[in-house]
């Protein structure tokens, strides 16, 4: 669970979202008081429950790029969802409950790539012991045996052995992977059958003869496998993902419907009565156990374009609590967006063609000319918001993105008057400018 305060979580946000400062404010304080929350009595800990985020805004203005960035602060197993992909129970299509489930399949790989980390050095040593002795086999009476593998392993480390060949029994999966139950809603069925396939039809080994890194790599699997306990790591992960999962269900306006409007349809109101135990706690069977949702955070998002928060079930909307509006982005938000992260998108195109020896450097009258643009197009068009300076950005490089391993060498001044020649053939005509962008 992450110590940070919210000052601190927000800070960190601004290195990577702009602006939206109530959303990233009470994020912050829900991430914090989980913490607190662990640090109450036990019999008061229970009762406190997260206090789920309903987020309302346009498309591309960070609802979930939010979500995202402060669960990988805070290393809290996090999964978006769409709401418009389940159905109700009963119909063909997933059920609420998978999302759950993937939750823990998430949980289970975090914390085994966190615990593979945490024995990497151990189980790099006992590799490399293990390829020596496959590259150097006993022989009775051999002497300075040790001199000779000290010489051998550093011979592995400088790369000089990787064209060798060894020979040593590998571990096959008789059982391939089965796709019976593919269609929607059967995914939990069809691992059900792979896991009772592989443990009636356990693994073989082969002996072959394959190159020294591959070897390692092998090798380096099994000694890692060897070192983490398998069963405690499920209980870590479940743990972790009970406590400070969070599940962020995207669109879910589409699931809405004004009350004048509303029908039997399976995509809207049987939806929201599924999601109803889920988001309020149940618990729900995994493949690695029961898993309680009492404490998982669950942040909603939608646009509400054609409906409103009040058009969800007064049930589910009692459960998401907390309500915040972000805003539409401008001119100022593009530019800011260009300028200010620490991933921005003029540094990663900058980055990119560095990448072939091209050097491009923006020009602030050039980046002011792009978010002009881009507030000028959604204006005109569909608001896509922070997303369209993607395909702004795509129709200013392309030349020089396609040319690039041809000028080599050359440096591009991405100017005011560089932008407006590029884009002046959209800017003349409307219907096109629709169409590129």
């Amino acid at each position: 669970m992450s110590t940070l305060i919210p000052r601190q979580i927000v800070a960190e946000l601004d290195k990577y979202i702009v602006g939206q400062e109530q959303a990233k404010r009470m994020v912050a304080v829900a991430v914090r008081n989980r913490w607190r929350r662990r640090r109450l009595a036990p019999d008061l800990r229970d009762e406190v429950a997260p206090k789920n985020i309903l987020m309302i805004g346009p498309t591309g203005v960070g609802k979930t790029e939010i979500a995202r960035r402060l669960a990988r602060l805070c290393a809290a197993p996090f999964i978006k969802v769409e709401a418009t992909k389940y159905t109700e129970i009963g119909y063909v299509g997933r059920d609420v409950e998978s999302m759950v489930r993937d939750l823990m399949e998430i949980g289970v790989n975090l914390v085994r790539e966190e615990e593979n980390a945490r024995v990497s050095q151990v189980a790099e040593k006992a590799a490399d012991d293990r390829l020596i002795d496959l590259l150097l086999p006993a022989v009775p009476g051999m002497e300075s045996r040790e001199s000779t593998r000290e010489k051998l392993r550093n011979l592995w480390h400088l790369g000089h052995l990787d064209d060798r060949e060894v020979e040593f029994d590998v571990q096959e999966q008789r059982v391939q992977s089965i796709d019976l139950f593919a269609m929607p809603g059967m995914e939990q069925i069809g691992q059900q059958v792979r896991d009772m396939f592989s443990k009636a039809m356990p693994a073989k080994t082969r002996r072959r003869r394959i190159k020294t890194r591959e070897a390692w790599n092998i090798l380096l699997q099994e000694e890692t496998a060897r070192l983490v306990d398998q069963d405690a790591l499920i209980d870590i992960a479940r743990e972790r993902v009970e406590q400070s999962g969070i599940i962020f269900i995207d669109e879910i306006d589409k699931v809405a419907s004004a009350a004048e409007h509303r029908t039997s349809d399976i995509s809207r109101e049987g939806v929201q009565r599924d999601l109803l135990p889920i988001v309020e706690g149940s618990s729900v069977n995994t493949k690695y156990g029961m898993v309680r949702t009492d404490h998982i955070l669950f942040i909603a998002a939608g646009a509400f374009h054609a409906s409103k928060p009040s058009d969800l079930l007064p049930e589910l909307q009692g459960r998401f609590p907390l309500r915040t509006e972000l805003q539409a982005l401008g001119r100022q938000e593009f530019l800011r967006i260009l300028t200010e992260p620490d991933n921005a998108l003029s540094k990663q195109y900058s980055a990119l063609l560095a990448t072939e020896d091209v050097r491009v450097e923006f020009t602030l009258d050039g980046l002011e000319e792009i978010a002009a643009f881009a507030e000028e197009t959604n204006n005109n068009t569909e608001n896509i918001g922070a997303r369209r300076l993607f395909t702004v950005m795509e129709k200013i490089l392309a030349d020089i993105s396609f040319d690039a391993p041809e000028k080599a060498g050359t440096a591009l001044c991405v100017d005011r008057a560089y932008v407006a020649e590029h884009i002046a053939d959209l800017r003349q005509d409307k219907d096109l400018s629709r169409y590129v962008l």
